[in-house]
């Protein structure tokens, strides 16, 4: 949203000027001379305010024709976790057997309600839901591997078995005596250029890439759920490592074809035309028309519109490749000056690889 109030406007400005840390995401400022957007705390060189207008989302400043900072880097800097949480989640994952208590926070200056709200806002969970799932992936790994349910349970901290098995069935969707060839969903956020990202994965692959702001994501959780009959829980594996790595690479312009493995649940004809996706050549482009020639099938174009428009794979699947008549830019799940970046991103790079 556009701040339009006066004295917003003000109190937003003095904390531009001040570098007020304590508004790191609350706003993002456009910078109407140079056409970038930044957030509280840039080190640039102060705009006047008759040069600047506040939102109070980055998209909001992307749809408005704004990029991002390369000082600052708005997008990756203001939805970081902040140290206090980065430690609360470094806890967690160095103790994958242990409950961390607000005591615990508190010993090492940690603040439980900070933790608790960003967690809320970033993962829409709070951070005891985030540490179940964190142990009950750790549990199921154990017991795949042969482990006593017994064992496992008083090992990660239950300290009745009833309660780890009820606990147990409701995140994996199977009691653990019946869970070994279970599928689950692993799911991890983390930071790109163009903000926040959820990756999502099974065994098999990298099953959803999507950022965070996507309208609709929940519903695509629970399709994706529905479609590989397995529930979603907080957690890393090879495959959303590997997708981390490459993307950094790709956003860093080194890297122009994906490696990492992909499991893309669908019917027939969107197998098809994701995988003619998947043929489009880094830094080119390609219409509907021509993309359902390449399936053989030129009169589907609608119906290719709409598969591409229920591809989970964002940019590693590169629907964003995909334009419409007229070179205009239409059609892409992370907004259309996404696109527009990610297009112009790879024709930057193109050359010079």
């Amino acid at each position: 949203m556009l701040i339009t109030e006066t004295e917003k406007i003000h109190e937003y400005y003095q904390a531009l000027i001040e570098r007020n840390e304590s508004f790191v995401g609350i706003f993002f400022v456009g910078v109407k001379t140079t056409s970038v957007f930044c957030i509280a705390t840039c080190r640039a060189r102060k705009p006047k305010l008759k040069n600047v207008e506040f939102y109070t989302s980055f998209k909001e400043a992307l749809d408005n024709g704004y990029r991002p900072c390369k000082i600052c880097k708005p997008t990756e800097n203001a939805n970081e976790a902040p140290k206090e949480v980065e430690t609360a989640i470094q806890l967690v994952k160095e103790n994958p057997k242990e409950k961390i208590t607000d005591d615990q926070l508190r010993e090492r200056n940690i603040s439980p309600e900070k933790v608790r709200r960003w967690f809320n806002k970033n993962y829409r969970m709070t951070f005891q839901a985030y540490q179940r799932m964190y142990r009950i992936n750790n549990a199921f790994l154990e017991l795949k591997k042969g482990k006593n349910a017994t064992h496992t349970a008083f090992d990660t901290g239950y300290e009745s078995l009833s309660g780890f098995g009820y606990t147990y069935k409701k995140l994996i969707g199977k009691s653990p005596q019946k869970s070994i060839d279970k599928t689950i969903i692993l799911i991890h956020r983390f930071t790109t250029p163009l903000g926040p990202m959820f990756v999502c994965a099974t065994d098999k692959g990298i099953c959803l890439l999507e950022f965070i702001d996507k309208e609709m994501l929940e519903t695509a959780f629970k399709e994706l759920q529905r479609l590989l009959n397995a529930n979603i829980i907080i957690g890393e594996n090879e495959h959303i490592q590997q997708a981390k790595k490459e993307l950094k690479a790709y956003f860093e312009g080194s890297l122009t074809n994906f490696n990492v493995q992909i499991e893309m649940p669908g019917t027939d004809f969107q197998k098809e035309t994701w995988k003619a996706l998947q043929t489009i050549q880094y830094g080119q482009t390609v219409s509907y028309q021509e993309q359902a020639q390449k399936i053989n099938n030129p009169k589907a174009v609608r119906a290719v519109a709409k598969a591409n428009s229920c591809n989970r794979i964002s940019i590693i699947i590169p629907c964003h490749r995909v334009i419409g008549k007229k070179g205009k830019l239409t059609g892409y799940n992370g907004g259309v000056e996404r696109k527009r970046w990610l297009l112009a991103h790879e024709e930057k790079h193109v050359n010079s690889l």
